[in-house]
Parts: structure tokens; C-alpha cells; sequence
């Protein structure tokens, strides 16, 4: 499937890569996964012990001599591949981590602020709950009160009684 034109480069020019580096990454991937298996390495037993009986026992079948050079040239050559894939998979999985890194610190600041704001909140309501007016508070000002509304009566019913 193409992929869309960039808008980074005029239409038409070449974008530097002949392959998917996506795709290469995950085939990578899977590979150097495959390579870090008990099967692989059951496999690759196996195949070698074929190689070399094959070599060694039968002479009609002999196709590798004794100090089995192509079998040496295919394990160099398994190894120039298999490594630079399996260092490709880890540098994706690094970028991976430092990504999730990146993700955690990112909650973990949220975290903060929010932890931050509650704290700010609960001092808040500390503090009013020690401005509150309480039983002590109340009551001189209702004595105060009472004591004002007594002689207002007092005043009214004598203003009443002078009327009469």
C-alpha cells in the first residue's frame, strides 16, 4: 500500500527509504524473539547433529568435510545477521521504554499538582474550621441582643401604658 506524500518534501522526490522501517523494525522484532527461544536452539541442535552425521558417517552423502567449513561460514553468517537485528529490536524497545518513561513522568507530575491542590484545599478548610463561630462565640452577642430587645418591650410598654 503507498504511503501518503509528506508534506516535508515536494511531490515527486524520493523519500530515502526503498522499505518500510516500521516494517523492517517488527520483522526484526519477531526475529530476534525467535532467536531467544528453547525451539530455536532445539532446531539449531538438531540441524547441526543432521549436518554432521551426514558428514561424517556417510561417505556417498559427504558434502562438508571434516572441519566443516560451510557449516562454520553458516554460523558466521547467521551471527553478521542476527546480531545487528537483535541490537535493531532492543534500540526499538529502548525508544519504547523512553517513551513509557516519558508517559509515567507525565502522570506521575499530574499526580503531583492534583496531590498539591487537595493538600492546599484541606488546609483551607483547616483554617476555616478554626475561624468558626463557636457556642462561646455566640452567646454574648445573644445576651447583648436580648438584652436590647427586653428594653425595646420594656420602652413599648410604657410608651403603651402613657397612652392609656
Amino acid at each position: 500500500m503507498p504511503r501518503p506524500d509528506k508534506l516535508s518534501s515536494p511531490r515527486g522526490t524520493a523519500s530515502g527509504h526503498l522499505y518500510d522501517p516500521d516494517a523492517f523494525g517488527t520483522g526484526a522484532e519477531k526475529i530476534a524473539r525467535f532467536f531467544g527461544t528453547p525451539r530455536y536452539l532445539v532446531i539449531q541442535t538438531g540441524i547441526v547433529i543432521v549436518w554432521i552425521l551426514i558428514n561424517a558417517a556417510w561417505v556417498t552423502l559427504r558434502f562438508d568435510k571434516y572441519p566443516f567449513i560451510l557449516l562454520n561460514l553458516m554460523f558466521s553468517t547467521q551471527a553478521a545477521y542476527a546480531a545487528p537485528l537483535i541490537l535493531l529490536a532492543q534500540n526499538r524497545q529502548a525508544d519504547r521504554d523512553k517513551a513509557e518513561v516519558e508517559r509515567d513522568r507525565d502522570v506521575n507530575a499530574r499526580s503531583l499538582a492534583e496531590t498539591e491542590y487537595l493538600a492546599r484545599e484541606i488546609a483551607a478548610v483547616r483554617l476555616a474550621v478554626e475561624q468558626k463561630a463557636d457556642r462561646d462565640d455566640v452567646i454574648e452577642p445573644l445576651e447583648r441582643l436580648s438584652a436590647i430587645l427586653e428594653r425595646i418591650e420594656q420602652r413599648q410598654d410604657e410608651a403603651a401604658a402613657a397612652e392609656d
